[in-house]
């Protein structure tokens, strides 16, 4: 197996980490997307969307972090994707939660358009309404995953045991690192990122994300 990644992509930690946790033999290939070289061939050919992760695995590619996630949680028989069909369900409901609602507006209407100028709106004003609205959908989200889908008694996002959508959304939450977001007023979601954190292999996989986070210390960003 093959992954092409870029090591800070929040899309690419997620597999990185499950990767790294569970030792899954896997060669690598780094894709510069601050470079532009997920545009460029051969990349480009590979996936058509000019996205990183992507997969290659015995004649199959497969792109967007999800679904690579659960194919690799199966291929390992990894209780991380549970077998039972509703503990399924429930691990499927919560990685489309966090990829349809949260990410879309707390990394693509909050953290990108003021860290990566090529995902921010070229018109000022409307770059600032997208931050500003991003942030009060940001905090809504926030208290939904900090008051229902954890709560006080829930260590993870499922239940008890670590899923795979604990890997997908702990490590989109971290994507706020760089504009300095903090989530202390939601309590459930600092001790479940406190727990995420203290995964053995969690430094090693977001060492360049916070390599290029701490570039941007100084600024001045709308934050959580």
């Amino acid at each position: 197996m093959r992954l092409h990644y870029h090591p800070a992509s929040t899309t690419s930690r997620p597999v990185m980490l499950f990767v790294a946790e569970n030792k899954i033999p896997m060669e690598t290939t780094v894709v510069d997307i601050f470079a532009g070289e997920q545009q460029r061939e051969p990349f480009a050919s590979l996936n058509p969307s000019r996205m990183v992760p992507v997969l290659e695995d015995d004649g199959m590619v497969l792109t967007e972090s999800s679904a690579i996630l659960k194919y690799l949680a199966d291929k390992i028989g990894s209780a991380a994707y549970p077998k039972e069909l509703k503990e399924r369900a429930c691990v499927n409901e919560r990685m489309d939660w966090f990829n349809a609602n949260l990410y879309r507006d707390y990394g693509y209407g909050l953290v990108y358009p003021q860290s990566l100028p090529f995902l921010a709106y070229s018109d000022p004003v409307a770059n600032k309404a997208c931050v500003e609205r991003g942030l009060e959908k940001s905090k809504a989200w926030l208290a939904i995953l900090d008051r229902s889908l954890l709560g006080p008694k829930r260590p993870y996002v499922c239940g008890e045991q670590i899923t795979i959508a604990d890997y997908l959304g702990a490590c989109m939450l971290e994507a706020g690192k760089l504009v300095n977001c903090s989530f202390a007023t939601y309590p459930n979601v600092c001790h479940w990122l406190e727990r995420m954190r203290a995964l053995p292999n969690w430094g090693k996989v977001h060492e360049a994300f916070y390599g290029f986070a701490g570039s941007l210390k100084g600024k001045s960003f709308v934050a959580v």
